[in-house]
């Protein structure tokens, strides 16, 4: 099978600074994949430059067997983060999912009958059929980020491109985007995502490229997410612990171990020095019995 996406030696930035170096990779069709690292390691960048967006500076970035050179390939759909949209521009929700076929519609600039057709499907299977009218700026965040789903399905892609999409979302919205990735993924479209949120997203994925500047690993996070590689993508000295399927990831910041037992010791003094109140330091009373909750 030959892959959709191909990363050969390439490197790309801006303004002569490098932001991905030397990046060889290459993901298949039909895979879901996640991209992971800290602020600044170019998670956006690499999409960008699928996009057609970014140039290389050296190597080259293939999709679809096709080098991609200056404009975005055909067959690919791209939802950005929420942040990074104008809210406040007049426009609806079909105005908007519309967008996904200007560069499909030929000498005729507005849609025709079967693609307002095709729109309307999709807006419903997405559970917002009802918004079509409405403007951007009045749905809550998860509705938002369905819309520009939409637009993206529009465009019949092979390959959805998703920078953060559980950003700044709810845990119920997060869950729900996941699940409607999955069932796209499962109609045979190949997903790439990126996200900085490791446990509620990341360590559900099939697969994980952990991305700092250069590919630092990849594959299933229950084996690549281990200390010492999550530490070497976010620079940072992380922990992760595994009890059967469960795995999670947490931070160890620097000092804050001493500044835990400072505190410790803080408190001693605190609950000795209230009135009427007498800390004992050399004995724990138990109750006789286990508390019991009254019917």
């Amino acid at each position: 099978m030959e892959p959709l996406i191909s990363f050969n030696h390439m490197t790309c930035g801006y303004d002569d600074q490098a932001v991905l170096e030397d990046i060889t990779l290459q993901i298949m069709p039909g895979q879901f994949v996640g991209l992971v690292g800290p602020s600044g390691s170019g998670k956006t960048t690499l999409l960008r430059t699928l996009m057609g967006m970014v140039t290389p500076a050296a190597g080259s970035v293939e999709v679809l067997g096709q080098r991609v050179q200056g404009r975005a390939p055909a067959r690919i759909g791209y939802v950005p983060q929420l942040e990074t949209v104008d809210w406040n521009f007049p426009v609806t929700v079909e105005e908007v999912v519309l967008m996904g076929r200007t560069m499909r519609s030929g000498i005729w600039p507005w849609p025709n009958r079967e693609t307002r057709a095709q729109m309307a499907t999709i807006l419903d299977q997405l559970g917002i059929g009802a918004l079509a009218k409405r403007h951007i700026r009045m749905l809550s965040g998860g509705q938002q980020q369905r819309v520009f789903l939409a637009r993206a399905l529009l465009s019949d892609p092979k390959l959805l491109l998703l920078d953060e999409p559980t950003s700044n979302v709810d845990i119920r919205t997060r869950d729900e985007i996941l699940h409607l990735l999955a069932d796209i993924n499962r109609d045979g479209i190949a997903v790439v995502l990126t996200t900085h949120e490791l446990n509620s997203v990341a360590t559900h994925l099939p697969w994980v490229i952990c991305l700092n500047r250069a590919v630092i690993a990849q594959g299933r996070p229950n084996h690549i997410f281990t200390t010492e590689v999550l530490s070497r993508t976010f620079n940072a000295e992380m922990m992760v612990i595994k009890q059967g399927d469960l795995l999670l990831v947490a931070d160890r910041p620097h000092g804050f171990a001493d500044l835990a037992a400072s505190n410790a010791g803080l408190e001693d003094i605190i609950a000795d020095a209230r009135p009427g109140t007498r800390k004992s330091h050399t004995q724990t009373h138990l109750p006789s019995e286990p508390y019991h909750t009254h019917q």
